[in-house]
């Protein structure tokens, strides 16, 4: 077809030089993948160098603990990507003796593995015929074709897959598969694209109907839920302070934060002194509290945005479980309590 002619020419030209793009790895690109969901190519890339500087195999992965992986992931976002990953390289290593397998269908077998990822890896490792879909596929096959099914509904998927894979070329899926995943990162942006130096504007339905920025069609993204966190930076005559693994189900899990206050609102500095003595977080006397930053940072993640607040609380005496900061340094940090511990 002369549209999957015309995307590979265009892939040909244009791609850009990204390392996972330079071997048939199945481990290189399964990292690849794992990391660019919803994330940048620009963000990922520096994170993917050090992943394969520090781990450059499967093995190396599997043998390295969870904290060394979540603090190379620090700032990445999405932690449980992280896990999934370390998980699965374990099952890889220890269970299939490093070997990944060689099919689409035995690769959905994989732990954390779905199937975007499980045909990514399968195209751009075996070549096989089998279709990648993504957010940069939805967008582009629904504006090229005029499709108006709303890409979050339950047959979206299916229906991109099947309509991807007639136009998918035989024996060209890696090219095909990264063509369109490319096409739509840098030419069918989702805004404002350059659609008159396109390569399509003779036969994009979308242009000619001037429906571009209506699609794909997606309904709305589920409300914001709005959360106040204030963290309390302990601080004891040794100037050690109090951490604790976030261990509980829900965004951060096994990464460490400060001693937390989760409150319905912006509260003020007697109300967290009220708080933190209800709490008995420490059996120590609190000398001094001081609010860290003047306004209050706000923190947004996919469906809800954290509000925080960092107390920096001097108490007399030596703190149970005190932890000094050159310790505290060394453990995975959400990023927004990582840039904190960076700043003292």
């Amino acid at each position: 077809m002369k549209f999957s002619k015309t995307l590979i020419q265009w892939y040909l030209q244009n791609k850009r030089d990204l390392p996972w793009r330079n071997n048939t790895n199945p481990y290189t690109i399964w990292l690849s993948e794992i990391m660019l969901q919803q994330t940048r190519v620009a963000q990922g890339l520096p994170y993917f160098l050090r992943f394969t500087d520090a781990f450059p195999t499967v093995f190396d992965l599997a043998n390295a603990s969870e904290e060394e992986v979540l603090k190379l992931w620090q700032g990445l976002g999405y932690y449980s990507r992280a896990r999934n990953l370390h998980k699965t390289a374990k099952q890889i290593a220890y269970e299939l003796n490093g070997e990944f397998p060689k099919t689409y269908k035995d690769l959905l077998h994989l732990k954390g593995v779905g199937e975007y990822t499980a045909a990514a890896i399968a195209s751009f490792s075996y070549n096989e015929d089998v279709p990648v879909v993504d957010g940069n596929v939805f967008r582009v096959l629904s504006r090229y074709f005029d499709i108006e099914t709303d890409i979050a509904s339950a047959g979206a998927k299916k229906e991109f897959s099947q309509l991807a894979h007639e136009l998918l070329p035989k024996g060209k899926a890696n090219e095909f598969n990264q063509a369109i995943m490319e096409f739509g990162a840098l030419q069918c942006v989702p805004k404002n694209p350059d659609c008159q130096n396109c390569i399509f504007n003779d036969s994009c339905l979308a242009l000619q109907k001037k429906k571009v920025a209506q699609l794909p069609v997606k309904s709305k993204k589920l409300k914001v839920r709005h959360r106040f966190f204030n963290y309390l930076v302990f601080s004891d005559e040794e100037s050690d302070t109090l951490i604790h693994k976030r261990t509980q189900k829900g965004i951060w899990h096994n990464l460490y934060e400060f001693p937390l206050l989760e409150t319905e609102t912006n509260e003020t500095e007697d109300d967290i002194l009220v708080l933190i003595q209800n709490q008995k977080f420490i059996r120590n006397t609190i000398q001094t509290i001081q609010l860290y930053n003047p306004e209050i940072i706000v923190h947004k993640l996919s469906h809800q945005h954290l509000n925080i607040n960092f107390w920096k609380i001097k108490v007399d005496g030596k703190i149970e479980n005190g932890i000094d900061w050159e310790s505290v340094k060394k453990m995975p940090f959400p990023i927004v309590i990582f840039n904190f511990i960076s700043n003292q």
